[in-house]
């Protein structure tokens, strides 16, 4: 971890379904080819997967994520490995809109409705992103 950037990013995604900890940080292994760990591992990326209520239960704080890799690739890489569509924020300020990465590989703009509670963000009722206003357009993969 000596050669990694300390101020790597941080991702944080919500998966559909209850997964354990050790599932998720195997799937991420795989997806980013290195080493991933508990916050108080000694990993090249650290991992804490804590469940809140919601219709995506699992969330996913990832510290220093490749800045290399882009988040959206690596959730999709992530969701395939999991068989689970997992939500990641997209690049806009609109609180509502996501990025739902498929268990097929596949990349949606949605938008979603959350609740902030004392267990964390719950998220619910998830539809497509719609009209030009909004500016949903396909996210890069």
């Amino acid at each position: 971890m000596a050669d990694m950037d300390p101020t790597g990013g941080l991702w944080n995604w919500a998966a559909a379904t209850s997964l354990t900890a050790d599932r998720v940080h195997g799937a991420l292994a795989g997806a980013l080819e290195r080493s991933v760990g508990a916050l108080e591992a000694g990993a090249d990326v650290l991992c804490d997967v804590y469940h809140v209520g919601g219709d995506f239960p699992t969330l996913i704080d990832v510290y220093l994520a490749p800045e290399a890799i882009a988040e959206s690739t690596a959730a999709s890489a992530v969701a395939v490995r999991l068989g689970v569509e997992i939500l990641l924020p997209d690049d806009t300020l609109d609180p509502t809109r996501y990025v739902l990465a498929g268990p097929d590989g596949s990349l949606e703009l949605v938008h979603v409705d959350e609740v902030e509670t004392d267990d964390g963000p719950e998220r619910r009722h998830v539809r497509p992103c719609t009209g030009p206003v909004t500016g949903c357009e396909r996210p890069a993969a």
